[in-house]
C-alpha cells in the first residue's frame, strides 16, 4: 500500500469518525426509522473510500449529502421497479392468483437481480438503472453522470453481460432451491 493510499484511508477513517453519527441521523430526517439508514451511510463512505485521487474536501457534509442522495434515489428506483414487476405479475382476475410459492419464487428472483446489479461498480449500476428504470438515453444518462457516451455503452454492455449471466444462472438456483 503507498502512502498515498494510506493517507487517503486515514483521512476517510477521519471523516468517518467526524460525520457518520451526523450522516445517520440526516438520513433517518429524510427515511423515518428505515433499516436502510445505516446501509446508505455505510455505502457513502465507501464510495467515497473507492474514489481515486480525491482532492481534500472542503465541505464533507455536502459532499456526504450528495452521495447518499444519490444512493437513496438508487433505492428508490429499485423499489419502484419492484413494485413494478409485482404489480405486472398481479392477477387481473381471482381465478388467474398465483400460488404463494410462485410469488415466493418471483420475489426470491427480483432479490437475486438486485444482488446481481449490486456487484457492479457504482457509475456501471447507475447508468444500467437511468436506462432501464427512468428510461433515459445515452446521451441523458452522459450528462446526468459526467461521463462521456461511449462509457454508457461500456457500462450498459457490462451490466448487460451480468443480467444474461444472471439470467443463465438462474434455472439452476430454482432447481437447487427446489430440491433443498
Amino acid at each position: 500500500m503507498s502512502g498515498a493510499d494510506l493517507s487517503h484511508r486515514n483521512h476517510m477513517g477521519g471523516l468517518f469518525r467526524a460525520h457518520y453519527a451526523w450522516l445517520c441521523a440526516r438520513l433517518r430526517q429524510q427515511l423515518g426509522a428505515s433499516a436502510s439508514v445505516e446501509d446508505i451511510a455505510s455505502e457513502t463512505f465507501v464510495q467515497l473510500l473507492e474514489s481515486p485521487g480525491l482532492t481534500p474536501i472542503r465541505e464533507p457534509r455536502a459532499l456526504l449529502t450528495t452521495i447518499a442522495q444519490r444512493l437513496i434515489y438508487q433505492l428508490w428506483r429499485r423499489r419502484d421497479l419492484e413494485r413494478r414487476h409485482l404489480e405486472q405479475w398481479q392477477p387481473l382476475e381471482p381465478e388467474q392468483a398465483q400460488s404463494p410459492e410462485t410469488w415466493l419464487q418471483l420475489t426470491q428472483v427480483l432479490h437475486g437481480l438486485d444482488r446481481t446489479l449490486e456487484r457492479l461498480p457504482g457509475k456501471v449500476r447507475a447508468t444500467f438503472l437511468l436506462s432501464r428504470i427512468d428510461g433515459l438515453t445515452y446521451p441523458q444518462i452522459a450528462a446526468e453522470l459526467g461521463i462521456s457516451q461511449r462509457s454508457v455503452s461500456v457500462y450498459m454492455t457490462r451490466s448487460h453481460a451480468l443480467c444474461a449471466q444472471h439470467s443463465a444462472n438462474e434455472p439452476l438456483n430454482r432447481t437447487t432451491q427446489r430440491s433443498a
